[in-house]
C-alpha cells in the first residue's frame, strides 16, 4: 500500500523531528529523509509531499493526517485529496483494529498486565472525546476516570501474571519477552474467541521481532498469527491505546490491593524508594512475602 499527501510547514517540522532516529543512511533524490518504522517506509520530499509505503502505511499516515487536521483545519484523505472541514469525520479513512499492550514490566512490585481490545471506527469519536492516548502520557488520576468508561463500551480481555508465578517461571530460557509474548497471545486469542469481530488488522506494540514472538509462542496450544508489530503503537492506534489504559487501570487496582493488605504503600518503578520499601517488607513479613509481590530478577532484589 502506498499513500502520498502534502503536509503543511507546521506539520513538516514535527515529522522531521519524529523520524530523526529512524532515518536510513541513504536519502532518495529530492528527499529530505527516508525512514523505516516497523514495516512502513516513510519518505519526505523537498516539495512537502510525504509518502508512506508498506502493509501499515494507512495506519502510520492516519496519525499525521489527524494531526494536520488539528493544526490547520485541513482534511487530507488517504488518497491524497483534500476535503473541506465540514466533512471532518466522514472522510478520514479509519480502520477497525484489535490491539494489545502491557504494563508492569518495569515495576519491581505489582503484576504484569496485558490487555487486548477491539476498537471499531464507530468508536473513534467516543474515544477522541475522552482524549484517549498512551497511558504513559496520562496521569493515574485521569486513568481512573476514563478507564471504566472505556471498559463499559470497548470489548477487551485482560490477562494478569502475578509475581509469585512470574518468579516461578522466569529463567534464562523464559525471559521477560517470552513471558510477555505468551500473555499477549493469550489475550488476543481469548478476545477473538469472544466474538467474530470485523477488524482490518491486529496490532501489537513491538517489544521483540516478529520471528522471536512466534518462536516464543510455538508451544502454546492456541496461537494468533498475522500480527502487525509496530513501534510506539500506543501513540498511533486507538485499540492499542485503549489496551494500554485498561492495563494501567488494572495494574493500579492491584497495587492498591497489595498496599492495603500489607498496610504499606507500594511505590511504582524500580528506584531507590522501591529499595527502602522492599527492605521494610522483608523486615516486617519476611523474604517469602517479598517473593509473592516483587520480581526477584530485578536488581532491587540483588541490592536488598
Amino acid at each position: 500500500m502506498t499513500i502520498v499527501f502534502k503536509v503543511s510547514d507546521n506539520l513538516k517540522d514535527k515529522i522531521i523531528d519524529y523520524y530523526k532516529d529512524l532515518r536510513k543512511e541513504k536519502t532518495p533524490p529530492y528527499a529530505v529523509f527516508q525512514a523505516m518504522e516497523a514495516d512502513t517506509t516513510i519518505t519526505l520530499y523537498e516539495s512537502g509531499k510525504i509518502m508512506f509505503q508498506g502493509v501499515s502505511a494507512d495506519i502510520d499516515a492516519n496519525i499525521w493526517i489527524d494531526l494536520e487536521k488539528k493544526l490547520n483545519n485541513r482534511i487530507i484523505n488517504l488518497d491524497g485529496t483534500e476535503t473541506k472541514e465540514k466533512a471532518l469525520n466522514k472522510d478520514i479513512v479509519a480502520l477497525s483494529t484489535i490491539g494489545s499492550d502491557e504494563v508492569g514490566t518495569g515495576d519491581f512490585f505489582g503484576p504484569i498486565v496485558v490487555t487486548a481490545t477491539f476498537v471499531s471506527n464507530n468508536d473513534f469519536e467516543f474515544l477522541q472525546n475522552l482524549r484517549v492516548k498512551d497511558s504513559k502520557k496520562i496521569s493515574d488520576e485521569k486513568i481512573n476516570q476514563i478507564a471504566p468508561e472505556i471498559m463499559k463500551r470497548i470489548p477487551y480481555v485482560t490477562t494478569i501474571l502475578d509475581n509469585k508465578t512470574y518468579n516461578e517461571h522466569y529463567s534464562q530460557k523464559n525471559n521477560m519477552n517470552k513471558l510477555k509474548a505468551i500473555l499477549h497471545n493469550k489475550a488476543l486469542f481469548e478476545l477473538k474467541e469472544k466474538n467474530n469481530f470485523s477488524y482490518a488488522k491486529i496490532i501489537v506494540d513491538e517489544f521483540c521481532s516478529k520471528e522471536n514472538f512466534y518462536k516464543y509462542i510455538e508451544d502454546m496450544p492456541n496461537k494468533v498469527y498475522h500480527i502487525t508489530f509496530m513501534t510506539k503503537a500506543e501513540d498511533k492506534v486507538l485499540s492499542v491505546a485503549c489496551a494500554s489504559i485498561i492495563s494501567r487501570y488494572t495494574f493500579l487496582r492491584k497495587m492498591d490491593e497489595l498496599s492495603e493488605q500489607l498496610q504499606i504503600v507500594l511505590p511504582k518503578g524500580a528506584g531507590e524508594n522501591v529499595d527502602k520499601v522492599a527492605k521494610e517488607i522483608v523486615e516486617e513479613y519476611g523474604i517469602d512475602k517479598l517473593k509473592e509481590i516483587a520480581k526477584m530478577n530485578f536488581s532491587n532484589a540483588n541490592r536488598l
